[in-house]
This record gives C-alpha cells, sequence and structure tokens, in this order.
C-alpha cells in the first residue's frame, strides 16, 4: 500500500534552506571544481532507485546544472559558472541537514536545495536546454564541427530580426488596407 503524503514550506521554512546552502556555499571555497562535480556526480549516481518521485525529478535537475558546467560549447560565463558550483557545494557536505542513509527522507533535504537552486537558475537552465536542443537538431548539418553557444545565439538573432520584419511587413499590409477603406 503506497500513500501520499504532501507538505507545504512556509517562507521562513525557505529561508532556513538558503541559510544553509550559504553556509555549505562559504565551506566550499576549500574544494576544487573538479571535487564539487564529482560529489554532485556521485548523489546523483547513488539516487537513482527507491527514492520518491519528487527526488528523482530533482536529481535530473542536479544532473543538468552538472552537464551546465562540464559543456565545453555551451562556455557558461565566469560569474555563472562560480554561483553555480557554489550552489552545487551543498551536496559536497556529508551532513546534510536529513542524513542520506535514512530510507525515503534521506534524501528530501537534497531535493528541496535542488529546487532552490533551480528556481534561482531557471534562466540558465532553460537557455542552456534550448542550446542542447539547437545542438542536437544541427548535428547532422556540422557533421564533426562542434555547435558553439555563439552559433546558437546568432540562430537566436536571426530569428528575432526575422520576426521583426514579419512583423512590420504585416503592420504595412495593414496600414494599407486601412488606407483603401478612407
Amino acid at each position: 500500500m503506497a500513500f501520499e503524503v504532501k507538505f507545504e514550506l512556509t517562507d521562513s521554512d525557505l529561508e532556513h534552506f538558503r541559510d544553509v546552502m550559504r553556509k555549505s556555499q562559504a565551506g566550499a571555497k576549500k574544494l576544487s571544481e573538479q571535487d564539487i562535480l564529482a560529489n554532485a556526480k556521485e548523489l546523483s549516481k547513488s539516487i537513482k532507485t527507491n527514492v520518491p518521485e519528487f527526488v528523482r525529478e530533482r536529481i535530473q535537475k542536479l544532473e543538468t546544472f552538472v552537464a551546465m558546467i562540464e559543456d565545453s560549447e555551451w562556455q557558461i560565463p565566469s560569474e555563472e559558472r562560480t554561483e553555480v558550483l557554489s550552489a552545487l557545494a551543498y551536496f559536497s557536505d556529508p551532513e546534510d541537514l536529513v542524513p542520506d542513509h535514512i530510507p525515503v527522507l534521506g534524501f528530501l533535504d537534497d531535493a528541496i536545495m535542488i529546487e532552490l537552486v533551480a528556481e534561482e537558475f531557471k534562466d540558465d537552465v532553460e537557455a542552456f536546454e534550448e542550446f542542447c536542443a539547437y545542438r542536437e537538431r544541427e548535428e547532422g548539418r556540422h557533421g564533426e564541427e562542434a555547435i558553439t553557444r555563439e552559433e546558437w545565439l546568432e540562430s537566436k538573432r536571426h530569428e528575432l530580426h526575422s520576426r521583426m520584419r514579419s512583423r512590420r511587413s504585416s503592420r504595412r499590409s495593414g496600414r494599407s488596407s486601412f488606407r483603401s477603406v478612407f
């Protein structure tokens, strides 16, 4: 028999989690980028089974953060790289809020922290996922050549200019029919 448990975190609860995150970020200065990424990957690997769907979904987000850092074509800007790594540092702390060895609940705090990080970097993640989708679509056209962030941005710029021309053209044709009415 399975049953569902729901809970709501208040603003003060979330602030508590943010405080814990800030403390772990301060301690992260001792860790190398490789250590932080390795610890995040290890957490991801260790949580694949016997956890609630809520946790499993958040682990996928954790994997996206690691991919953002490791993707050489994405070339995440230095400031954002530092911020993402600082956020991932929480997952390097073996003494987190709920010990991971507690069945089912042990990764709940990790999932909450991932969600807080995901909310903070929501726009960055959306852009990265869009870049990955673009790269996947374009790989066949480029052969072995890597698709860069700059190429993706150029395609976005081209798309924007096309949309602006189309709107302008549409307004012009609307004005000509407006003139013919008078």
